[in-house]
């Protein structure tokens, strides 16, 4: 079983609307506002698949794409990518997604590489028992 098809069930989906509150100066939604989305939601991922406390490490190839205008719909969607002893690599992609239309693109991607954390703060290794037995 691939890591992927194992991690399949972390799969997390959010959508968002883009509201005039998280626009930036060329109304369309503000970077620093689809980061945060993005980053929320291969939280919630990770979290889902190692059932633990986990925290953004850092973030790799961030990209941004297209535009997403005003009244537009964002969803976000974070899937396990790869997985090692104590960090998990979360693929984020949001799309953005015509209200009225069926208009729909990709906006952004990135990876997040999210680490365990143990009672004291300090990175742990991930404690993911089935996956373990199934790659051996």
């Amino acid at each position: 079983m691939s890591q992927q098809e194992f991690f399949h069930g972390a799969e997390t989906r959010q959508c968002k609307m883009v509201f005039p509150g998280t626009l930036n100066a060329n109304s369309t939604l503000f970077g620093g506002e689809l980061m945060k989305w993005m980053d929320e939601v291969a939280f919630i991922c990770a979290t889902r698949a190692t059932r633990q406390r986990m925290f953004t490490a850092k973030v790799e190839n961030l990209e941004f794409i297209c535009p997403v205008k005003e009244n537009a719909i964002a969803e976000v969607i974070a899937n396990v990518k790869n997985a090692g002893p104590v960090r998990l690599e979360i693929e984020v992609e949001i799309y953005g997604e015509s209200l009225y239309a069926s208009d729909r693109h990709l906006a952004a991607k990135a990876v997040f590489v999210m680490t365990a954390l143990n009672d004291n703060n300090k990175v742990t290794r991930l404690s993911v028992p089935e996956f373990l037995e199934s790659a051996k």
